[in-house]
């Protein structure tokens, strides 16, 4: 508490709440000692629902400043938070710390949003995260090389490529074949703008390619066309989707009109196949959109998803979306796409046929 009121004027933690915060199982106060001396402290929230964490509060002595503590209670936090099963690390900084905005920037955080009228005296805060989790190579699943989409309208194809690539280094990863690939499994039409690409021209794109797939559509008929609204656009989707079906039956596609569990996506990788999975990004970009991610291991606690959507303008870096762990819960309910009657499709990629 001195500590506290040394540091701030206003906002200061009371003393029954850093007794609550203390007492709180899942939560952790990190404290920061030289020569047995308090120096500074940097108090870690749970969330209870998610895989959150948040540094609530943080505070480094005057005489302290200058030698790597703050730097070092950060760290700390982001370690006990990452032992703790949190993907993600956020904090609010008001817009006038340039220090400590600077010391976030430099420790790899992302600026992803701000809050008005914050704190006591009506300032301002800055609001950031940085992934805390990263997921560890094992042997029970093959690598994946990480291909990040060319443009808004191929993140089907891109993580067909990574599919393929992971099961043949041969494979290519251009942006040549990102875009034939498109041309191959658009589905003509979509919300607005560019189509996107449904499971089964997916399917028949890495067939052509040399590759074994199985495609998992849990509706039968044309998918997507509840997104258009102009009859005749509907039709073009009917068509295209006929297409695609009559190419298949001259193939091997395996092709099941059933849901995809997350048993036979865990057994898929351990033979190697890789699964490229149709989402609801909302979990992952707040976006309702329908799109492909890659698959790339799953444990006891999250599946690890390849997603080819990097946000540079926002922020984010190729690092930021290869592994990204999704709580299995929460990714049972992104492995589906839209509200009424949804829709769930795969397109499971296995190793190259004999010719």
């Amino acid at each position: 508490m001195k500590l506290e009121h040394r540091l701030f004027d206003a906002d200061r933690i009371s003393r029954r709440s850093f007794r609550r915060f203390i007492d709180m199982p899942r939560d952790w106060l990190v404290v920061a000692l030289v020569d047995g001396a308090l120096v500074g402290y940097c108090l870690v929230l749970m969330h209870a629902a998610t895989r959150l964490a948040r540094i609530y509060s943080i505070g480094v002595a005057p005489e302290a400043r200058g030698c790597g503590v703050g730097e070092a209670l950060v760290r700390e936090a982001e370690r006990v938070a990452s032992r703790a099963g949190r993907i993600v690390m956020r904090l609010e900084v008001r817009t006038d710390n340039t220090a400590a905005t600077a010391l976030y920037r430099r420790l790899g955080y992302r600026l992803f949003g701000t809050y008005q009228d914050y704190y006591a005296d009506h300032g301002d805060a800055l609001r950031f995260e940085r992934r805390i989790l990263f997921y560890e190579p094992s042997r029970a699943f093959p690598p994946v090389p990480y291909y990040p989409q060319t443009t808004e309208f191929t993140c089907g194809p891109a993580a067909l490529i990574m599919a393929m690539a992971a099961v043949d280094h041969r494979q290519s990863l251009t942006a040549l074949e990102e875009l034939s690939i498109w041309r191959e499994a658009t589905t003509i039409f979509m919300l607005a703008g560019h189509g996107g690409c449904g499971p089964h021209g997916l399917a028949l794109a890495a067939w052509s390619r040399g590759f074994h797939c199985a495609a998992y559509v849990s509706q039968a008929g044309p998918l997507f066309t509840q997104t258009v609204r102009n009859p005749d656009k509907k039709r073009v989707l009917e068509l295209v989707h006929q297409g695609f079906l009559n190419d298949i039956a001259r193939t091997g596609i395996e092709l099941h009109h059933e849901y995809l569990s997350l048993s036979q996506i865990s057994a898929a990788l351990k033979q190697g196949r890789i699964p490229v999975i149709l989402i609801s990004s909302w979990q992952l970009s707040q976006s309702r959109v329908p799109h492909w991610v890659t698959v790339c291991a799953v444990d006891d606690q999250f599946v690890y998803l390849h997603d080819p959507e990097v946000d540079s303008k926002g922020g984010e870096s190729v690092a930021d979306k290869q592994y990204v762990p999704v709580d299995r819960r929460i990714f049972e309910r992104m492995k589906q796409y839209g509200r009424q009657s949804p829709l769930q499709a795969a397109v499971i990629v296995g190793p190259r046929r004999n010719h």
